[in-house]
């Protein structure tokens, strides 16, 4: 038994779901994009702090902090430190 169902939607509101998905797809290409900036950074200095990746970057401190956090769990940097300015990130 095959059960489905046909979604209308105005024209209005597609073109705002395809505002919103696009607006979407735009932010995680520029994380992405940030995050292989922060990445070549690294190679470059060798070990960097959030302060420096968010002057070379142009972004806030919570942009960096959550750019190195998906790099870690990538398992792509290492964080040095625990918490506050003493934190330094360098390759793995």
């Amino acid at each position: 038994m095959v059960v489905g169902f046909v979604l209308l939607v105005s024209r209005k509101a597609r073109k705002t779901a395809v505002g919103v998905c696009a607006t979407a797809l735009d932010r995680t290409v520029r994380k992405n994009s940030n995050k292989e900036k922060a990445l070549a950074f690294l190679r470059e200095k060798g070990e960097v702090g959030n302060e420096e990746i968010r002057e070379y970057l142009g972004v806030s401190r919570q942009s960096v902090a959550r750019y190195m956090t998906e790099l870690e769990r990538e398992g792509k940097v290492e964080q040095v430190g625990d918490i506050g300015r003493g934190v330094v990130y360098r390759l793995r």
